[in-house]
């Protein structure tokens, strides 16, 4: 079942497009999109980029200052532009850390084109500085939006970014970043915003009313799933998705706790290219689906049972395919076995830590759970439907956070 907050998000997205008309468009990553009323809504929490912005509004630092300001501004991991919907988008995470011998207060964050232009894309004052800090909506006290501004020495932050450019708005091929504090500012180094080239792969699931729950946004449990693992802090679930099937605005028909009422279940999984299998997990159960009266897992949760029954494909160039959550007893492939794209692989279950029937698919730079840099890429063909019935065809673009989708029924060779 849809938790309330998702049903309204939900509810809200499917309304807004009703106006989207049907057309197709072209495979190109970065393309001149057709119009602004052809766009889906942007994810809740992405920061529309309208049009350039001039001048900046900061003055520099006094020329007395021996030093810039101490603090650190850094993009562990760059972004690329993804086209969805009728838009490009940038999703990437901005790490700050004071190394100054004082306190630093966080007035502001501005957003600059890194190609020479010197525009400005974007700029959060203080308040929306903070909705980067907690992109879901955490309540904040009156104390804790004061101290969410104000960084102590040696302590760091994130803040998450989300990006949208309108129609025509061009994306730079850099960016920079400009934090304001209340008497200077601190100048991020320029990055890259095409650091990863994105593969083209098959749909993971075949047919019509799925719903990428938890897809790349702003305010997805996924995207601010930043994990250390291993010594190293990353976020693999970056542009994950969590395919569920959603009919009458439910996931399910019938009694919530049985997984076989929810409409996902059983749903066939395939290859989305041409891959070797890395790794394989099957046996683990399915759980109980979470209802009012709370959630437990069938097993306890540890780094080996988290995804459940699992699938990781090497699709090459360093990036693998992971699918989570699988029924028990239809994984259909052992490590070392290749597949072709559209190969039947399994069924969608509700094993591991999954409170409800789903898919969870994600694209990381390792095979490790969770402990890659989640990657971009793009589905070759699929169409957003409206409430209506109407239906917009894209290919070769990336479904975001609640987009309701339809897809082709695959042609697998086994089932």
């Amino acid at each position: 079942m849809i938790d309330k907050p998702n049903a309204q998000l939900l509810a809200a997205l499917l309304t807004a497009v009703l106006a989207l008309p049907q057309s197709a468009v072209s495979g190109e990553l970065v393309r001149e999109q057709r119009s602004a009323l052809a766009a889906f809504p942007a994810p809740p929490g992405c920061e529309r980029v309208m049009a350039p912005v001039l001048p900046l509004r900061t003055a520099p630092p006094a020329a007395t200052a021996f030093l810039p300001p101490q603090l650190e501004v850094r993009t562990p991991f760059e972004p690329t532009v993804i086209p969805s919907g009728g838009r490009n988008y940038l999703v990437y995470e901005l790490h700050l850390r004071n190394y100054a011998g004082e306190p630093l207060d966080l007035q502001g964050l501005e957003v600059i084109a890194g190609d020479g232009t010197g525009d400005r894309l974007a700029t959060f004052d203080a308040d929306q500085l903070i909705s980067l800090f907690f992109p879901r909506g955490h309540e904040l006290s009156t104390d804790e939006v004061v101290q969410s501004r104000q960084l102590a020495v040696g302590q760091g932050t994130v803040a998450y970014l989300c990006l949208a450019f309108e129609v025509g708005v061009a994306v730079p091929a850099a960016l920079r970043h400009r934090v304001i504090m209340a008497d200077a500012y601190a100048d991020g180094p320029s990055i890259a915003t095409r650091q990863t080239k994105m593969q083209v792969l098959a749909p993971p699931v075949e047919g019509a009313d799925w719903i990428a729950t938890s897809g790349p946004g702003n305010t997805g449990h996924h995207r601010v799933g930043l994990l250390v693992i291993a010594g190293n802090a990353r976020i693999s679930r970056r542009y994950a998705i969590d395919w569920k099937k959603v009919r009458e605005g439910t996931t399910f028909i019938g009694d919530p706790i049985k997984v076989q009422s929810h409409i996902a279940y059983g749903q066939r999984v395939f290859a989305v290219a041409d891959s070797l299998v890395v790794a394989a997990a099957d046996g683990f159960p399915d759980n109980i689906p979470r209802t009012s009266k709370g959630f437990e897992t069938a097993v306890p949760v540890t780094m080996e049972t988290i995804a459940g029954n699992t699938i990781t494909l090497d699709l090459g160039n360093g990036q693998y395919a992971l699918y989570a959550h699988l029924a028990p007893g239809s994984v259909q492939v052992k490590a070392g076995d290749r597949v072709k794209g559209g190969d039947f692989l399994g069924r969608i279950g509700n094993s591991g830590d999954s409170r409800e029937p789903h898919l969870h698919f994600e694209v990381t730079d390792s095979p490790n759970l969770l402990a890659g840099e989640g990657l971009p890429y793009l589905i070759d063909h699929y169409e957003i439907r409206s409430q209506d019935g109407s239906l917009d065809a894209r290919a070769s673009e990336l479904p975001l956070l609640g987009m309701p989708i339809n897809f082709r029924p695959a042609e697998a060779k086994s089932n």
